[in-house]
């Protein structure tokens, strides 16, 4: 089965543009040790008549004395590099293979089965196409072999050969793999492995491998593993729709040239193509694709190339290169699911550094949903991670990046997770596509239809008696440094001084409670007015005057907010301090922390304050003391009839 070719004798050139031109196709081995996984590639191998001789001659020397076989010949010597992995006889670090067929390139990917070094297994896992997950038929389905099988499922890996090992040990029972192919099918059912196979094989034997073991097992009908392995379909697997070129390096050897290096993460571009620089959303054209071949008209995912634009526009390191048709997400808020490989827990809130692509940031861990129990794939809820957990995860940043899902998009939908003491990668993370379920607008009414609004036996009319006054909200808007929260409180003050029952609803209080899963991106600002409005909605609905200090920087999301509440009863009082004078008022540094970019999504700065065409009141709290605007919003109350004088 090895590569043979007349073209090596006759026309060098022509065999190994040959051989250039052939598909290639990664994978893995998997499952729980000693399951057979390096037995099985050192049989491929060598079946596959791609050991060279003196290598056959030492491992059947070292069989001898390091084997399992009982001094026959061992051919996962061939695989088990390390001193340690041949005096153990256990793979610890992932080793790579090569080997070639007549239809195909092969690159072979050798992970452990030690829960110890799943973390290597993950690592090898990541950039293949298609996984050989191996199960012991005398041991069956183990936790190993469901984590590893797990970990493919996340890692989007859409092929998948179950290969039911050690046939020859169970004296190639068919129930025994009829049983072990239930078992795994019924576990593996919720991860969506929609390309998999069973092949049952004795690797050592070099049954079911290369060729069909039809004395042994004639019950069974399906391929070989070689037979796979040459004719998975993987053309389509690659996303080539959606272009994404994250820079890697700025290349200025002269004056007369300026390139951006990089990887193409996927899709295609062509020279003299429109494209748009992220974050800055700047545009130009493609004016050449050079590569050290020399230039293309076109190039697609996975080529290293260099781009040229027409247009001298600021691109750095970290930045991307999209088509402005076709963006990815741009937030410092997702969601991901989490795999965690370092011996000290994850602890939600503490600063790592988050690499995606060629960008470099620090973030944290705000929130973790939940971990998942790999053997029932069931949710618990949990503190924090341990070494090999998996769990779901929001994930927040010091700057907002540009990313896919992680399963439409590998390539800019994975990152890692390091220890920025240690520099350790501490965890491996996929992030989360958001669907069309995941962004529900929760301003509409989303209630179940057999929920039903109760009502208070003390009546609105009895209220307002009590207390003297009409129950309303208060919105006071404006820009960081406006003075809301300060106004709030004073007018709390008056009203409470003259017996109305009144209370401030703070938006930077409620970050630290009811909304502190929330980051500041547009959707969490929106959120958070929304869960505030709600709560003014039960305070008036009690009587009171609520007044909310929201910084609320959308008109349209004001306007929604007044609908929860009611209109009859929601005042929008803006506070105009010009941001010039907000940021002389700035004494925590955010106005130029923002400016710096280290504070993403700052309205004023780098997002929109919208300000209100239609306030109920306008107050240049630059121009009047606070007393002043205490006085002007308590008018205000007077002439809406909210307080009596």
């Amino acid at each position: 089965m090895s590569h043979q070719s007349e073209l090596i004798a006759t026309d060098i050139d022509a065999y190994l543009k040959e051989h250039e031109q052939k598909e290639l196709l990664r994978f893995l081995t998997c499952g729980s040790v000693d399951d057979g996984k390096s037995t099985l590639i050192g049989k491929l191998l060598v079946e596959a008549k791609m050991i060279y001789e003196d290598q056959l001659a030492a491992v059947e020397a070292e069989s001898t004395t390091l084997g399992s076989t009982g001094g026959a010949f061992d051919p996962a010597l061939l695989m088990d590099g390390l001193k340690a992995e041949r005096e153990q006889g256990i793979t610890i670090d992932v080793s790579y293979r090569y080997f070639s067929t007549a239809k195909r390139k092969f690159i072979i990917a050798d992970t452990p089965g030690h829960e110890q070094y799943t973390r290597n297994m993950a690592t090898g896992a990541s950039a293949c196409d298609l996984a050989i997950i191996l199960i012991d038929a005398r041991r069956g389905v183990l936790t190993q072999t469901k984590r590893h099988s797990f970990i493919v499922s996340l890692l989007g890996i859409k092929h998948v050969i179950v290969a039911v090992n050690k046939m020859d040990l169970v004296d190639f029972s068919q129930e025994r793999y009829e049983e072990i192919r239930k078992e795994f099918t019924a576990f593996s059912g919720p991860l969506g492995m929609t390309d998999l196979h069973f092949i049952p094989m004795s690797a050592l034997q070099g049954l079911n491998l290369v060729e069909k073991a039809e004395k042994e097992m004639p019950w069974y009908e399906g391929s070989t593993l070689m037979h796979m392995l040459n004719n998975t379909h993987i053309a389509s697997d690659r996303n080539l729709i959606d272009f994404r070129y994250p820079v890697q390096y700025v290349n200025r050897p002269h004056l007369d040239f300026r390139g951006f290096c990089g990887t193409i993460a996927s899709g295609r571009i062509h020279k003299g193509d429109e494209v748009m620089v992220l974050p800055s959303r700047k545009k130009s054209r493609v004016k050449s694709i050079v590569t050290y071949d020399g230039e293309l008209e076109e190039a697609f995912a996975p080529l290293a190339i260099t781009l040229t634009l027409e247009d001298e526009i600021d691109v750095s390191r970290g930045d991307m290169l999209v088509r402005p048709e076709n963006v990815p997400q741009t937030s410092d808020t997702f969601d991901a699911t989490l795999v965690w490989m370092a011996d000290e827990p994850m602890l939600p809130g503490k600063q790592y550094l988050i690499k995606q692509a060629t960008k470099l940031v620090s973030g944290s861990v705000s929130t973790l949903r939940y971990k998942i129990d790999v053997n029932t794939l069931h949710r618990e809820q949990s503190p924090t991670l341990e070494l090999n957990e998996i769990g779901r995860c929001q994930i927040n940043l010091n700057q907002p990046i540009a990313f896919d899902g992680y399963r439409n998009n590998p390539g800019t939908g994975s990152f890692i997770v390091i220890d920025r003491i240690s520099n350790i990668t501490v965890a491996a993370g996929m992030i989360l596509q958001r669907t069309a379920g995941d962004k529900n607008d929760h301003w509409d009414d989303q209630s179940s239809e057999h929920l039903q609004v109760e009502h208070s036996d003390v009546t609105t009319d009895e209220r307002q008696a009590r207390f003297g006054q009409q129950p309303l909200t208060l919105l006071l808007t404006g820009l960081a440094g406006a003075g809301k929260t300060t106004l709030a409180y004073a007018l709390e003050r008056k009203l409470f001084d003259q017996g109305r029952a009144c209370c401030v609803l703070d938006g930077q209080n409620m970050r630290r409670g009811i909304s502190r899963d929330l980051g500041f991106t547009a959707d969490d600002r929106s959120e958070n007015l929304r869960r505030g409005a709600e709560v003014a909605k039960l305070m008036n609905d009690a009587g009171m005057i609520c007044i909310a200090a929201f910084l609320a920087p959308s008109e349209e999301v004001r306007k929604k907010a007044a609908e929860v509440v009611g209109k009859e009863q929601f005042l929008v009082v803006h506070l105009s301090a010009p941001i010039e004078v907000c940021r002389e008022r700035d004494q925590e540094g955010l106005y130029g922390a923002a400016d710096e970019k280290k504070i993403a999504n700052f309205p004023g700065v780098s997002s929109p304050y919208e300000e209100p065409t239609d306030a109920d009141l306008v107050l240049p709290s630059h121009e009047l003391d606070v007393q002043q605007c205490v006085e002007r919003v308590m008018e205000l109350l007077t002439e809406r009839s909210a307080i009596a004088v």
